[in-house]
């Protein structure tokens, strides 16, 4: 289990602000439900610039709901110009941390965030250059433009960091590479040139220990079954506001088989949705390559 602040796990089970904003005039949509996290956030603001309301929907792990939860907390009152100054590091200190590992949920926010002004302004919701800029990680479709600019405003220095702060490269791998150019390309133009030489031993080094490695040592039963049981105990409360929820069945390898009850089942539409976003869930936080299957309620 992450070693969660009080406050994220206040801002998780308690969140403030929650659920679609009828008289928004401003929306600001990241993620995707396909990687596991996505945020919605709506915002209310006057004609003379002022953040009336803040709202948000977001679907994710705790800190993903936490960070959207204080954020809105944060810009409610604000002028929005002030507002576009908050940056990801704001949001995990108003939650007094968040785990390096689910730094990429206080991002989320801050994205979603500018996304949403910028729908206000009438303009893209993407800037431009991020726009343009160079699909690298195809798992969580993350550009060139968005690794080079989570590294310049958060010192970013190392191949994790960057992973733990966008998600790249925290799937299939393969874009390691790419990543590692662009931050020793980053590193050398910030003087950093030890750094960047470390990164690229570091790719070296676990280039070497691959080509020797026989076939990687996957999770014990009885670790799948506590990181799955973990991951379910983020996906149920979601599911239970909502008035459904979902029971684990049966944990044979890597299938899981769930079973979606209340409103989570009946309609198919929402019943595959969530079966994709609950094995997404289980990927990431438990094994890439781990398949749910869903078995219907017995009848009573």
């Amino acid at each position: 289990m992450w070693n969660y602040s009080q406050k994220v796990q206040d801002f998780f089970l308690q969140p403030h602000n929650a659920g679609p904003l009828d008289d928004a005039n401003a929306i600001g949509e990241v993620g995707s439900l396909a990687c596991g996290d996505a945020l919605k956030l709506y915002l209310k603001i006057s004609d003379d610039g002022v953040i009336e309301k803040a709202t948000f929907e977001t679907f994710g792990c705790a800190s993903a709901i936490a960070s959207s939860s204080i954020l809105t907390d944060m810009v409610i009152g604000m002028k929005v110009d002030d507002a576009l100054k908050i940056t990801n590091a704001d949001i995990a200190k108003a939650l007094d941390g968040l785990p390096r590992e689910k730094m990429h949920c206080s991002v989320m926010g801050q994205e979603a965030l500018e996304a949403a002004i910028r729908n206000w302004k009438g303009e893209p919701a993407m800037p431009h250059a991020q726009e343009e800029g160079k699909l690298i990680c195809k798992c969580f479709n993350v550009t060139d433009q968005t690794i080079i600019k989570a590294i310049r405003e958060n010192n970013l220095t190392t191949l994790e960091d960057i992973t733990s702060f966008t998600k790249a490269g925290g799937a299939c791998g393969s874009c390691l590479d790419q990543i590692s150019e662009i931050l020793e390309e980053e590193l050398r133009r910030q003087g950093k040139g030890a750094a960047a030489e470390s990164v690229a031993q570091t790719i070296a080094d676990k280039e070497k220990v691959a080509a020797k490695a026989e076939a990687p040592a996957g999770l014990t039963n009885l670790e799948r079954m506590q990181k799955v049981m973990a991951a379910m105990q983020f996906i149920r409360p979601q599911l239970q506001a909502d008035g459904g929820d979902v029971r684990l069945v049966d944990l044979n390898g890597k299938e899981v088989t769930v079973e979606l009850t209340g409103h989570c089942h009946g309609c198919p539409a929402s019943q595959a949705t969530l079966h994709q976003i609950i094995e997404s869930i289980l990927r990431m936080q438990v094994e890439p390559d781990i398949v749910v299957r869903e078995v219907r309620p017995q009848a009573q």
